[in-house]
């Protein structure tokens, strides 16, 4: 029997929610209603997904394993479903871009410059001569794994990250990375820096080291050069990376160009011998999306 997508997202529902109660809620069904649909989906897969106390809902190991192919299922349901209405009513083609903060503006804008103009080949195929128009939502890293699962993102940029189950994962290109200090630091007299003369410097990151894919990528070019550095996570959540060092003695790894930068609050220095950071490029394996398939081979012809 064909799992029933509506039985599949209710139990992700439950699962996330934790409670028959709350996942009810979200869902504007009766309790009595939900608690059914799962059942009998535990009926139809012929184990138990779930285990209920009065505390709540613990999901078991079939749960858990059934719980990961449900959400990329539900995600390319939709994906098809937003594809074919599309088509249907011949509205304006969109690609819905996440971000992570490591991917600055200046970056996109450079990125998606391309599609804003239309595709190269639409003299091929008239009925996709008209501009494609992104949309840009920037999203912390599990905020844009979750966004791409549910196809509420086409495609998600960023840096490091290890793609979840269920997506897949392109590199775009790898990077030139560069050192920010503060207009005031001692460095900022320099043009250039050679990284094995940091050892002595602390190093501003964004993730928990051990806990984020980029940060990890980012500490271990220091250990490629001979030290292990000190590192200090920025309260600057979520604005461009460059700004990190103002107002501090630290430095930061940026992808802007050497030079003055933040408005005269930051320099940005070559880093002699070079280091790079990959671009990377998440999006759901196995659905049909024109888009996004121009957008990924334009950026990696």
């Amino acid at each position: 029997m064909p799992l029933d997508l509506n039985k599949l997202g209710h139990l992700v529902a439950v699962a996330e929610e934790g409670s028959l109660t709350r996942a009810a809620a979200r869902l504007h069904l009766s309790q009595q209603a939900l608690s059914t649909s799962v059942r009998v989906l535990e009926r139809e897969v012929g184990v138990p997904l779930l285990a209920r106390d009065s505390g709540g809902v613990t999901v078991l190991p079939a749960g858990a394993a059934l719980l990961e192919d449900a959400r990329v299922l539900l995600g390319m349901s939709r994906t098809a479903l937003r594809r074919a209405r599309q088509l249907g009513r011949g509205g304006t083609r969109t690609l819905r871009v996440g971000h992570t903060p490591a991917v600055t503006g200046d970056e996109l804008v450079a990125l998606l410059a391309p599609s804003a103009a239309g595709d190269a080949d639409s003299d091929a195929d008239p009925d996709r001569a008209a501009a494609l128009t992104p949309e840009i939502h920037q999203r912390y890293p599990a905020e844009l794994t979750a966004a791409l699962l549910a196809a509420d993102l086409d495609v998600g940029l960023c840096r490091g990250m290890a793609p979840a189950y269920g997506l897949a994962r392109t590199t775009l290109r790898h990077q030139r990375l560069h050192l920010a200090v503060a207009s005031d630091h001692p460095l900022a007299a320099r043009d250039t820096v050679a990284l094995s003369a940091l050892a002595d410097e602390t190093f501003m990151v964004w993730g928990t080291p051990g806990r984020s894919d980029y940060t990890d990528l980012l500490l271990d070019h220091c250990r490629n050069a001979g030290f292990e550095p000190r590192a200090e996570r920025t309260t600057r959540q979520g604005t461009p990376p460059v700004t990190a060092v103002v107002g501090t003695r630290h430095l930061a790894f940026v992808t802007t160009p050497p030079g003055p930068a933040a408005g005269g609050g930051a320099r940005v220095l070559a880093l002699e011998p070079p280091v790079h950071a990959p671009l990377h490029a998440l999006h759901l394996p196995h659905t049909t999306d024109p888009e996004r398939a121009a957008f990924l081979a334009r950026l990696t012809a």
